[in-house]
């Protein structure tokens, strides 16, 4: 093959090579192929759960979720925590390639080169082992061309034991990552559980403003016949006109709470806010939880993971200072190259060559880049021990600012439930006085208006009681464990 010949092959190789690669590229990293050929990773819902008729990215829920399946299907489905499970898988790659200097690196090489430098000729022939017998014009060599086919092996044995420090840094990488992934699930339950409390709280709010605005239409219905008929003040009439659209407008407020609520759940199950599917009241689902704070810190300094997380980093920062210090440290390799060269491809045994050798490099001056690496390193680990203290305070605060919480939740739920009570008696007798005529339209509104508040503070009192619970489950790690979820009695 003629020089001229070789140059056109390698050209229109390279422009073949460029053109097929802009063209697959065109298409392969498009936003839609990617969601379509990857969509299995943004949705894990078992098959019974997915619209297998819809498309690969559709992520449905078709059924009435008891509080036990919303957490289930948030554990496998919320997008937080496949983005950390991802995390974590990253994570272990990283820890595999981390063992990559402690294997010998074997490569094989394969090269065309032509050309008439004087250096590259001598060199090339003298590998080809075909240098001329004749003497020959080293400033003049003229044109030449070579193959070369080889392997070469190298390993590095030692470099201040960087290697073993930052394999050490990678394994806290996939513990970080594990602790991530769990803070996160302690969370994701927490607030899954004040979600679902969420739905059933504005749904019974619904119930009670559409019962208050029943029993204002029968009476504005009864007002205003007796209006009609002469036997009613118009004040009266337009009192409860007012109160109707005071009942319409609580009933509005209240739809559109539980709207948000069942979508803000829809959100964190991982689908999309319009899914079809509703919850069903679970009371009988509970957390066991410590009975007094003081267990429940010690509870909680065991199994928080932003408390692990916290020394891990520690640990981690330790580590890196250490490997920063390994830069002052000389570097030890060993290298072996086996290769054949000829001008034709025409390799022999005959004619091979190989080299192999150990290298000794010491970087005495770096541009003081070792010192302010480990200063770097240094501040890290300064950071981290604050860090670790920051933590541990803010679990103690959290874990008693939960309780404090509850307590009051517990008082509130008591006075509310006695409220409701006391409210509903007045109400009763009100309306009894009212409809024989001894109390006006006010003092009826006023009742009916005070028995509706008094069970809406109840019901909200009852689930910030059920909220603060799982607060507090949050607090001390709950959901941090191999179990994630479990049923117990109530404490």
């Amino acid at each position: 093959m003629t020089r001229n010949s070789m140059l056109w092959v390698l050209t229109g190789l390279f422009l073949g090579g460029v053109a097929c690669t802009g063209c697959a590229s065109k298409n392969t990293y498009r936003y839609e192929t990617i969601h379509q050929d990857y969509a299995g990773y943004a949705c894990h819902l078992s098959k019974t759960s997915a619209d297998q008729a819809a498309a690969a990215s559709a992520c449905r829920i078709d059924r009435r979720l008891t509080l036990a399946e919303v957490l289930d299907i948030a554990q496998t489905n919320n997008p937080d925590l496949l983005m950390a499970a991802a995390r974590i898988e990253r994570a272990r790659a990283t820890l595999a390639k981390s063992a990559a200097p402690f294997y010998p690196q074997v490569t094989l090489t394969t090269e065309y080169t032509q050309g008439d430098a004087p250096s590259a000729y001598l060199f090339k022939a003298i590998d080809q082992r075909k240098l001329p017998q004749a003497t020959v014009d080293f400033n003049h060599p003229g044109w030449f061309e070579n193959y070369e086919s080889g392997a070469s092996l190298g390993i590095n044995l030692f470099n201040g034991g960087r290697d073993t420090l930052n394999r050490e840094i990678a394994k806290t990488g996939v513990t970080l990552s594990e602790l991530d992934r769990n803070g996160i699930k302690n969370q994701v339950m927490a607030t899954a559980i004040g979600t679902y409390y969420n739905i059933l709280a504005a749904a019974k709010y619904t119930r009670v403003a559409q019962e208050a605005l029943n029993t204002t239409q029968s009476q504005l219905d009864i007002m205003d016949v007796r209006y009609r008929s002469g036997a009613a003040l118009k004040t009266d009439l337009l009192s409860l006109q007012v109160r109707m659209a005071e009942s319409e407008e609580l009933l509005l407020q209240s739809r559109n709470r539980h709207r948000l609520a069942q979508a803000a759940l829809a959100e964190l199950l991982g689908v999309e806010p319009d899914m079809p599917f509703a919850i069903a009241e679970d009371p009988a689902y509970a957390v066991q939880i410590p009975q007094d704070p003081a267990s429940a810190e010690g509870y909680a300094l065991l199994h928080r993971p932003e408390l692990a997380s916290a020394r891990e980093k520690l640990r981690q920062s330790r580590m890196a200072l250490d490997a920063a210090r390994a830069g002052y440290l000389p570097r030890l390799d060993f290298m072996t190259r086996y290769y054949v060269d000829d001008p034709a491809m025409k390799y022999s045994t005959e004619r091979d060559n190989w080299t192999a050798g150990l290298y000794l490099s010491w970087k005495i001056f770096d541009g003081f880049a070792t010192h302010n690496e480990r200063k770097e390193a240094l501040a890290q680990l300064q950071e981290a021990m604050a860090g670790d203290r920051k933590a541990l305070l803010a679990v103690k605060f959290d874990v008693k600012r939960s309780y404090f919480n509850l307590d009051e939740a517990e008082k509130r739920l008591k006075v509310a439930t006695s409220n409701v009570k006391t409210a509903d008696e007045t109400f009763r007798l009100v309306k009894r006085q009212y409809e024989g005529g001894a109390a006006n339209i006010t003092r009826y509104l006023e009742a009916e208006l005070a028995y509706n508040q008094a069970r809406i503070r109840e019901t909200t009192a009852y689930f910030d009681r059920e909220k603060a619970r799982a607060q507090i489950a949050r607090a001390i790690g709950h959901w941090t464990g191999p179990a994630g979820t479990r049923r117990a009695e109530t404490n």
